[in-house]
């Protein structure tokens, strides 16, 4: 899919076709799409089809006057009611009169600035509008990652109340999305850097302070990622040790309970047993002699577990 974007009078309008200073937006571009765009914007095809695989990791690259530039963004998706975050890589191409962004899905990030008359984006300042953009993306993860804190607070407690493996792997799921986002956050953060040494794009004074502003944003993501990650990672091993524990006391429990009922088993044994010479054999109240004996035995062996703690 491909959609035009042009500043017009400091409002963000859409265009039916390619203009100069416009944005091109393409979202899982087929190969008809890729090769319409590369041959109207002179562009080349490899450029366009690097954000469409799921791997790509965030870099630069440049070709004469084309830059690429790919960052992670984080995409929060919902399966079977609980929601899964990831990412996504989205490449911005600097074209000679245009900015081009690939994506392979939908996005939040990219929809917010298509929202009917969008102001204060100038798709004719290029370098600006990618720095929105890499704004944007580093709000987005400080904004998931919140999230992320406050599902895995709910988890916890949820878990307090009982431990089920739904909740156990809820867990597992943000834990693993802490890495994915981990990873991505410090790849773009290495990709930014480079953008701000001003070598590969021209940067002007107020470029420089929203790079500057972006760089912050990104350095807290990575420290909150972190903390989050530890936290995680220790709420984990708390669980793991509970119901490692509890699982011994159960044992413990059941073992007992053998050990309780194996003593009325054992009485009843021997005097189940088709031999002569057993004691009480003649007499008219063997039976509740036995019981007794039974029952005598039996508490015996309760007491001995009780004083070690066995219950």
């Amino acid at each position: 899919m491909i959609n035009y974007y042009r500043t017009v009078e400091g409002v963000l309008r859409p265009t039916d076709c390619v203009e100069k200073n416009c944005w091109v937006s393409l979202i899982d571009p087929d190969e008809k799409e890729i090769a319409y765009i590369a041959q109207e914007l002179n562009l080349e095809q490899d450029f366009l089809r690097a954000a469409l695989d799921e791997e790509e990791t965030s870099h630069i690259d440049v070709e004469d006057d084309q830059v690429l530039v790919i960052v992670d963004i984080p995409v929060a998706t919902e399966v079977d009611g609980a929601i899964i975050y990831s990412t996504l890589p989205l490449g911005i191409i600097f074209a000679p009169d245009n900015i081009v962004t690939v994506c392979l899905k939908e996005n939040s990030i990219l929809s917010e600035f298509t929202t009917p008359r969008r102001m204060g984006v100038n798709t004719a300042m290029r370098a600006r509008f990618m720095f929105q953009i890499l704004y944007k993306v580093s709000v987005r993860y400080l904004q998931y990652l919140k999230q992320i804190d406050k599902i895995s607070k709910d988890v916890e407690k949820q878990l307090h109340r009982s431990m089920k493996n739904q909740e156990l792997i809820q867990l597992l799921d943000l834990e693993k999305s802490l890495v994915y986002f981990s990873t991505s956050l410090k790849a773009n953060e290495s990709t930014i850097k480079k953008l701000a040494r001003g070598r590969i794009i021209k940067l002007y004074e107020e470029d420089e302070d929203l790079l500057e502003d972006v760089l912050i944003e990104v350095g807290q993501a990575i420290e909150m990622c972190n903390i989050y990650s530890s936290i995680l990672s220790g709420t984990m091993d708390a669980f793991a040790s509970i119901i490692s524990n509890n699982l011994n006391i159960v044992m413990k429990l059941l073992a007992s309970l053998t050990i309780v009922m194996s003593v009325p088993t054992m009485i009843a044994s021997f005097y189940g047993m088709n031999v002569a010479g057993i004691p009480f054999a003649a007499s008219p109240y063997a039976f509740w002699i036995v019981v007794l004996i039974t029952l005598i035995a039996t508490g015996i062996a309760i007491g001995i577990l009780v004083r070690n703690k066995m219950f």
